[in-house]
């Protein structure tokens, strides 16, 4: 089996119309911050679409943008120059057709598993009813049936990850953002939360971005890869990732699409 880089730089140069299949759009979106009152750029031109119920996985090594990046399209930070689009409309703030997953948990210590999971429902206008069906429907997809009343302190790393990501799909997002959620949880609890991650995302059928360090992570995962070049953050490659689901981790296909990018990214570095 033969893979191929797709070297070509996704750049959107015509309308900013996005099509029938496109859920998310960055169109030449720039990102600076103020350090010792000078401006710096951190993303610089970035484009993007990404198609409806698609997973992408964004790399690239620390401070090119990666995370900014997920908190622009979240609508927690809207001070940038571009667009960024959801299914053709601009992003001007939050909203309940986004989730965001970090890689800490930011559970309340003092709420149970259900409590916690329904704060992600605080300014829906539901019925309390309504709102435990969603809650209970969130506990059973994210498999924590029997740890309701359970408290944080009582749980695993990876149990209390999958308290944040039900509390984020109670919601039930279109779009599903992860920020390195489970960069703090040891290799097999890890491996069972990306498993988790795709049976969650293909039953869902959700368009996720995934942040991450780990380039095995990325290849597992995604349907695309975008790698980051830094100082100032920009897209050097999008790599496809052409390879059946499940994928074998240990495989040769596999394991050469890591060495590819592992190159990008290192002479990126030495660059």
């Amino acid at each position: 089996m033969t893979i191929t880089l797709n070297t070509n730089i996704e750049k959107h140069h015509q309308s900013f119309q996005a099509n029938a299949q496109t859920r998310v759009a960055f169109h030449h979106v720039h990102k600076s911050f103020v350090v010792n009152q000078q401006p710096v750029k951190v993303i610089h031109d970035f484009n993007l679409e990404i198609k409806e119920g698609e997973f992408i996985a964004i790399v690239g090594s620390s401070g090119c943008g990666k995370s900014t990046l997920l908190r622009l399209l979240a609508g927690l930070d809207q001070d940038f120059d571009g667009r960024i689009l959801i299914d053709g409309a601009d992003v001007s703030g939050i909203g309940g057709d986004r989730a965001v997953v970090f890689q800490e948990h930011r559970l309340f210590p003092w709420l149970t598993v259900e409590q916690n999971i329904e704060l992600g429902l605080l300014n829906e206008a539901l019925t309390s009813r309504d709102k435990d069906i969603l809650v209970q429907k969130a506990i059973e997809l994210i498999g924590l049936n029997g740890f309701e009343k359970a408290y944080p302190h009582q749980l695993s790393g990876g149990m209390s990850q999958r308290v944040a990501i039900a509390r984020s799909l109670v919601v039930q997002p279109r779009i599903f953002l992860l920020d390195e959620p489970f960069g703090a949880l040891d290799a097999l609890t890890r491996h069972q939360m990306q498993n988790e991650l795709l049976r969650i995302q293909s039953q869902q059928k959700m368009t996720t971005v995934f942040i991450t360090h780990d380039v095995e992570e990325a290849v597992t995962l995604a349907d695309r890869v975008v790698i980051l070049k830094p100082k100032p953050g920009r897209v050097e490659q999008i790599i496809p990732v052409n390879l059946p689901r499940p994928r074998n981790r240990s495989s040769f296909e596999l394991h050469q699409l890591k060495e590819q990018i592992f190159r990008i990214l290192t002479e990126d570095k030495i660059g």
